[in-house]
């Protein structure tokens, strides 16, 4: 026994030497960018340390003391922390950086290699298969599983009516769950009507291990993981999810075969042509010579599940936080929306509805700016860059900061301040100051689609009740996880709107 521990010991040794010293060769290369004093071994890590809720205020401040490009050392993994728009242009534009950061293997369990977190010629067939999936004659489809999956969020939030507060959050992120799932597998699986399903736990339980694995020290190193509780938590809640998407799959697979090859053709019972989900784009393509295998399809599906849950949800809490806080918002917002609806105030909502709701998309930006759901996000150099002449050498992480670009003063006068106006009055230039759905090759696929599911379920919400502000007062304690939340919920009050 104790030869097994001196060898483990020697092994975990060797590998703990030989990263550090790769760091230390990457921070020696990148004498350009400003260095943060670390301690030995350890780097920058306990800069990270403490809870979540801590993060943000930590980044922040580390930008604040040195300057908008900072190299972080956290415990032996290089990296480059950005606020610099030059910088950030280069990176997101550029083909040479193309990776996601290593921080992504965390989810890489679940998700596989899909169009998240793969990258090179995987990459680019994955982009190329999905670009169709959201075609405006696709997306306009989905619309009726917004209307549909709202109307439950209508009824449970009507249960509301009359108390003091309640938290906002969960109710979101239920019907948020219900549409994507509904969107890219083409079943429901009726999160709210059933939110202590497996299903639900389970994708929660893959998103705060995914956060959790960033900032710990322990969790970070792949050899140390497997000896962690969140390790077997995390196999188990794998296996689960995979099992519910195989299962999909296949059902919607033989439905395909059925149908002569023609997914999406096919009739229901009441002879109404289906309407085409994710998962039918993926059968589509195979059964047009772009074959995806069982696990390939499996891969994309979870990864519309991972992106297109979380981050909506947040990014709607948060919009009725602010408007719940600026009563004047929410009136222009209503006009707006009387001007749409007319004296139908209460009817369906279409994709041109939804496409003339202009100024409620400056709020839903302007939240976004605020509040990004993605606070930060990272790309991975596999060979040697130059940037202005100044190598960033193989290996080294890039970590974009959009929080701080966002509420940049240089970039957002008074950025504090909620004012959906700069997005009407946006004149295009300097684009790369507003990404929170990132950009160049690498931005959000279904950005289109967040944000036709956000106006429309914002929409019904506005037309059905006053958002008011909670008693007693409420501040949101930001959360710095994979996305952007609240530890505290987002509280409120709602009262029957009266037309």
């Amino acid at each position: 026994m104790s030869v097994i521990i001196l060898t483990l010991l020697v092994v975990f040794l060797t590998i703990v030497v030989r990263r550090w010293y790769r760091c230390i060769s990457i921070k020696r290369k990148l004498d350009w960018v400003n260095h943060i004093p670390g301690w030995p071994l350890l780097g920058n890590a306990l800069e990270f340390a403490g809870p979540t809720s801590e993060v943000l205020d930590r980044i922040s401040s580390l930008f604040n003391k040195h300057g908008k490009l900072i190299f972080v050392d956290f415990a032996g993994k290089p990296n480059i922390f950005t606020t610099d728009y030059d910088f950030n242009e280069f990176v997101l534009t550029t083909h040479s950086i193309l990776s996601k950061s290593t921080d992504y293997r965390f989810i890489r369990n679940w998700l596989g290699t899909g169009l998240l977190t793969s990258d090179g010629p995987k990459w680019k067939g994955r982009r190329r298969i999905m670009t169709p999936a959201f075609h405006f004659s696709i997306l306009e489809q989905f619309v009726e599983v917004f209307e549909r999956n709202g109307n439950i969020l209508i009824d449970r939030l009507k249960l509301e009516i009359g108390n003091d507060s309640f938290d906002v959050y969960p109710y979101i992120t239920l019907c948020a769950l219900d549409i994507i799932c509904e969107s890219a597998m083409g079943v429901p699986v009726n999160a709210q009507l059933n939110e202590h399903s497996d299903y639900v736990r389970n994708v929660k339980l893959m998103l705060k291990i995914g956060m959790i694995r960033s900032t710990s020290i322990i969790k970070n190193n792949d050899l140390l993981y497997p000896l962690t509780l969140d390790h077997w938590r995390e196999k188990r809640a794998v296996k689960q999810l995979h099992d519910v998407t195989y299962a999909v799959i296949d059902s919607r697979r033989e439905r395909l075969e059925k149908s002569g090859g023609k997914a999406g053709e096919e009739v229901d019972e009441f002879g109404r042509k289906r309407r085409l989900a994710f998962l039918d784009v993926l059968l589509r393509s195979t059964s047009e010579g772009r074959p995806l295998s069982r696990d390939d399809i499996r891969e994309e599906v979870d990864t519309f599940m991972f992106e297109g849950h979380d981050t909506t949800a947040s990014a709607m809490t948060f919009a009725i936080h602010l408007l719940s806080l600026h009563q004047d918002v929410q009136r222009k917002v209503l006009e707006e929306q009387k001007m749409i609806f007319g004296d139908d105030i209460h009817r369906s909502a279409n994709y041109q509805d939804l496409q003339n709701m202009k100024y409620l998309g400056c709020v839903l930006k302007e939240s976004l700016r605020i509040y990004p759901s993605v606070p930060m996000y990272g790309r991975h150099t596999k060979e040697d860059v130059y940037y202005k002449g100044k190598l960033i050498p193989q290996g080294t992480d890039i970590i974009i900061y959009d929080y701080g670009v966002l509420h940049d003063p240089k970039n957002f006068p008074e950025p504090e301040k909620f004012m959906p106006s700069r997005f009407e009055e946006n004149d295009g230039t300097r684009p790369y100051n507003y990404i929170p759905f990132s950009a160049g090759p690498r931005n959000c696929i279904g950005q289109k689609f967040a944000m036709l599911e956000m106006k429309c379920t914002l929409s019904k919400i506005l037309r059905n009740f006053e958002i008011l502000r909670p008693v007693p007062e409420h501040t949101p304690i930001l959360v710095s996880e994979a996305v952007l939340k609240s530890g505290n919920g987002i509280r409120i009050r709602v009262a029957k709107r009266k037309w």
